[in-house]
Formats: C-alpha cells, sequence, structure tokens
C-alpha cells in the first residue's frame, strides 16, 4: 500500500512509538489523525503534522467507538490503523502478599488485549468501506504486542498474557478480515525510550540491554515508526508478529 493520500488513524499517538508513527506517516503523506487520552501532547502535535487530534480512553469501549467514528469522519474514511495504547503491572502469580490479584489482572487484560480487539474491529469495519485499490487492498492493522509474549518475565504474568493474546490474534484475524482486502499484523518490541524507561539514569541502561545481540543499546521510537511504515508498504506482510528487539531474549528477571 502506498502511503501518500491514505487515511491513517493512530491510537496513542500523542508520545512514544504511536507519536513517531504518527509523524513518519504524515511525513510519508498521509492524513493522520490521533486519539490519546486528555492532557498530553496529542492536540500539538496533531496541529503539528496537519492531522486532528480526538481525545479517548481506549478502557471506554462504549465512548470510544463514538471517538472512533469521530476521527474517522474527519479524515473521510480509514486505510492505515496503529495502536500503541497500552501499559502493566507487576505481579507474581503467588507473591509475599497471597495470589495475585485477580482484578489486576483482568485490568491489564482489559487494557490491553480486550480494548485492541474493540478497536480493531471498528476500524475493521470502518476500513471495509473504503475503496479497495488496484490488488484489492482496503486497510491495514497494526497492534502493538511485546516481547514479553514469548518470554515474560517473573512479575509480568498479566502483561504477558495480554501481550501474548495480541500476537495470537493477529494471524487469525488476518484470516477473518482478508476477504475484505485488509491485512492484521503486530509489532513486538523489547524495550523502547518511551515511557518510564526513557527517564532511566544512563547507567541503569547497560544492563537492561545486556542480552541484546546488537545494537547494545534501547530501541528508539523512531525504529518502530519505520518498521509500522515498512508493514504498511509491503503487501505481502500479514497474519504475523514481528519481533523488534535486537536479538533480545529476556531472562527470567
Amino acid at each position: 500500500m502506498d502511503i501518500a493520500n491514505k487515511l491513517a488513524l493512530v491510537v496513542g499517538g500523542a508520545s512514544g512509538m504511536g507519536r513517531a508513527s504518527a509523524e513518519l506517516l504524515a511525513e510519508r503523506g498521509a492524513k493522520v489523525a490521533i486519539i490519546d487520552r486528555p492532557g498530553g501532547e496529542g492536540e500539538q502535535i496533531a496541529s503539528a503534522i496537519g492531522g486532528v487530534f480526538i481525545e479517548g480512553d481506549i478502557t471506554d469501549h462504549a465512548a470510544i467507538e463514538t471517538q472512533l467514528a469521530t476521527a474517522v469522519e474527519s479524515l473521510g474514511g480509514l486505510n492505515i490503523a496503529v495502536n500503541t495504547a497500552g501499559g502493566g503491572i507487576v505481579g507474581r502469580t503467588l507473591g509475599k502478599d497471597g495470589p495475585h490479584a485477580l482484578d489486576a489482572f483482568s485490568s491489564v487484560i482489559n487494557l490491553n488485549l480486550i480494548s485492541t480487539f474493540n478497536l480493531n474491529r471498528l476500524q475493521a469495519a470502518h476500513m471495509a468501506e473504503s475503496a479497495p485499490d488496484e490488488d484489492g487492498e482496503r486497510g491495514v492493522i497494526i497492534n502493538t504486542s511485546s516481547i514479553a509474549a514469548f518470554e515474560g518475565q517473573i512479575g509480568q504474568v498479566a502483561y504477558s498474557a495480554a501481550k501474548a493474546g495480541i500476537a495470537g490474534m493477529a494471524l487469525t484475524m488476518a484470516r477473518d478480515l482478508g476477504s475484505y482486502g485488509i491485512r492484521v499484523l503486530a509489532i513486538a518490541p523489547s524495550l523502547f525510550e518511551t515511557g518510564a524507561v526513557a527517564g532511566l539514569p544512563t547507567d541503569m541502561i547497560p544492563p537492561l540491554v545486556a542480552g541484546n545481540a546488537f545494537p547494545k543499546r534501547m530501541g528508539r521510537p523512531d525504529e518502530y515508526a519505520k518498521l509500522a511504515t515498512a508493514i504498511v508498504e509491503n503487501s505481502m506482510l500479514n497474519g504475523q508478529c514481528l519481533r523488534l528487539d535486537a536479538g533480545m531474549r529476556f531472562a527470567p528477571r
């Protein structure tokens, strides 16, 4: 899919990998809308790239349906969706204070997995209304998993389960949506310079990336964005979760 003149939605586009993706898509000629929580830099970022910003909370499933529809209406349709919003907690299945809190586990699953699926089903419905290109392609959905989906560390049971679900949905959803000309993929980053991790002292970083084959550093948001745009442009990429990890394999802790 040629990015130029396509209609793109980035959920979580006010910071980190989402912001980098929104900026690069706009640079490549796409018209971009951003959905993110209030209080961030979403408005300024959208303005800078000639896009639109819509406030939204992906865990409010009813409201996000309306907010997503508003974003799509502002774009005039939808061809590209990049979903980066999510988060996790630390908690063992059984710890010093007893079993993992069930409500905490459910909250992480809701934030990452259920909310991502809710976005996907709605995004797919909007994409299905788009005119197909010469190959019959109407859209591409890119979700954000994590290498914790494959080698979750101690204390990551909820986060790993949620991100494994996102990775696992890719092929089945791609098969579900293939007849509409819609592709579905996930990206599984390792440690990236986003959120709280971006503020770590310099001397704390080398031990965290010691397991990298190369390069021995954290990933940069623009590297996620470059993979996202490569996925959009290569229509043979479909139904899989791509690791973006410098050869990292998480140890147990």
